[in-house]
């Protein structure tokens, strides 16, 4: 089974002083269940548009997409279904985080909201796969380095051990020494759930670390698709 299969995916965005523009034009995407799938563009490309539409985040969408076989339509995202299916981290852990919520509180939340057994124990699983400690617990957002919040944000992503991880630059707010390690982490927690990721960035050098394919975007379109053996060499330029 497919995990993403998009056909002729468009999306706009409207404002007041530009109207409508198109942000997606005509997408055809497919990642297969168990890959770690690119997409790399400049900034205003699409790419976290297409993440969002798939999380359910934006609904101005015209085309056809299934996630795991399950139908999605832009004004009735099937939540109740991929709610444990699919989760995201977004490119910002700081504003991702409730400020004045501690990290424990933010991480019980969503447990005791979908009535998920024992929600203590799988606090302390979910701290401990992103090799955080229990004390953690207690801190604010404010109190914690930009890897330890990008952490917790991927903590509370897998509390609801989703099939699929849509990653929206998750390294990109981090200093270079603290993006290496989110990134094995990352790969590290796909083994071990068997997740499904599908990662936008902007830097070859990590799609190439990360993906198994990757597609290039470009003004909302799918530019190019780079196999494995071809992002290697895309990475290095």
């Amino acid at each position: 089974m497919m995990a993403i299969d998009c056909k002729a995916l468009s999306a706009d965005f409207s404002t007041r002083r530009s109207g409508t523009t198109a942000v997606l034009k005509s997408v055809q995407l497919r990642v297969m269940t168990g890959e770690t799938f690119g997409l790399i563009g400049p900034s205003g490309c699409g790419k976290s548009t297409l993440l969002r539409i798939l999380a359910g985040l934006h609904t101005r969408w015209r085309g056809e997409v299934s996630i795991f076989g399950q139908t999605l339509q832009p004004d009735n995202y099937p939540r109740n279904a991929l709610l444990s299916t699919v989760q995201m981290v977004f490119q910002d852990p700081y504003a991702s985080l409730h400020p004045r919520h501690s990290v424990g509180r933010a991480l019980l939340e969503p447990l005791k909201v979908n009535n998920i057994p024992e929600p203590a124990r799988r606090l302390r699983q979910a701290l401990d796969d992103v090799g955080l400690p229990p004390s953690i617990e207690q801190r604010y957002p404010h109190q914690m380095s930009g890897g330890q919040r990008q952490r917790v944000a991927i903590a509370r992503a897998l509390l609801l051990r989703p099939s699929l991880l849509l990653l929206d630059e998750p390294t990109s707010a981090l200093d270079v020494s603290v993006q290496a390690e989110i990134l094995n982490l990352l790969n590290q927690l796909k083994a071990r759930y068997n997740m499904t990721m599908l990662l936008v960035s902007h830097d070859a050098g990590v799609i190439a670390h990360m993906c198994d394919r990757a597609a290039v975007m470009q003004d909302g379109a799918m530019a190019q698709l780079l196999l494995r053996e071809q992002l290697a060499i895309y990475g290095g330029t």
